[in-house]
């Protein structure tokens, strides 16, 4: 069971992007940026794609249940863009901390996929790291949160110092990163401790948040699978936030990339607002 808000909304939030993409030839093109099928009866304003100049979009729903559309981006100047209003209940991350770790042979079986090392998160790789860092953390909600912990305060964010290949181990050697960075990085941590764990991409909004505010831009956070369902931890801000706004889930960053294009591209510009 996926845990989805359920509480009468108590605020709005427009959300929205704009992207431009340069290809020198026609080339086809996956788009993930709609806000989560899970979200779809929050949307008080459709968050339609808009695509200049027009071209033909088919849509259809990958393996992990995300919204994608296709496309041929014409040769030059291809511009994304889309806004939407969001019914939120206003309520932070929940924090559960009763919750326990199920044991592997009690696990659904869709969860199963979500322990295994992927492209991004070489829990194969970081397992004996993982045991001696967390064996000693209490199971279940503890230990997750005691591995947010960690991933927190050993990587540094820093926008400068990521790239679309940085994998958890990269991120671990070089301490420092993105948002992406800190969840490939959480995610392979619970793996390795039997934990599933999926990542996300979506919006975040500064709601709660004190200035100084940094740029806008989608975050990236991670689901764990405890107790009955599937919980949002978040080891880059590692505190519950108001407004997170679910686009797409998958294993890794590869699973839930915004725009997949099969050929070169360029990205021109890119704009994001929450609020």
């Amino acid at each position: 069971m996926d845990q989805q808000h359920k509480a009468s909304p108590a605020m709005q939030i427009k959300v929205g992007f704009d992207l431009e993409l340069r290809c020198p030839q026609p080339t086809p093109v996956i788009v993930t940026l709609g806000v989560h099928a899970s979200r779809a009866s929050d949307l008080l304003e459709p968050d339609t794609l808009q695509v200049e100049p027009a071209v033909p979009l088919r849509s259809y729903v990958d393996s992990y249940g995300n919204q994608c559309q296709r496309l041929v981006a014409p040769a030059g100047v291809l511009r994304l863009q889309a806004t939407g209003l969001v019914a939120d209940p206003g309520q932070p991350d929940p924090v559960l901390p009763a919750l326990e770790q199920v044991p592997v042979d009690a696990l659904p079986e869709d969860a199963l996929l979500f322990l295994l090392s992927s492209r991004y998160c070489e829990s194969d790789l970081l397992t004996d790291l993982a045991w001696s860092l967390f064996e000693g953390a209490p199971m279940g909600w503890g230990r997750v949160q005691a591995i947010c912990d960690f991933v927190h305060h050993h990587v540094r964010f820093d926008y400068g110092r990521s790239s679309p290949t940085k994998s958890a181990v990269t991120t671990y050697d070089s301490r420092e990163g993105v948002c992406r960075d800190f969840a490939h990085l959480a995610i392979a941590f619970c793996r390795c401790m039997n934990i599933p764990a999926r990542y996300c991409t979506g919006y975040l909004s500064d709601i709660g948040v004190p200035p100084p505010h940094s740029a806008m831009d989608f975050s990236a956070w991670f689901e764990a699978y405890l107790g009955d369902g599937w919980y949002v931890f978040d080891p880059r801000n590692n505190t519950p936030r108001i407004g997170r706004i679910l686009i797409a889930r998958g294993r890794d960053a590869a699973d839930v990339a915004l725009t997949t294009s099969f050929g070169a591209s360029t990205l021109e510009s890119f704009r994001v607002w929450t609020a």
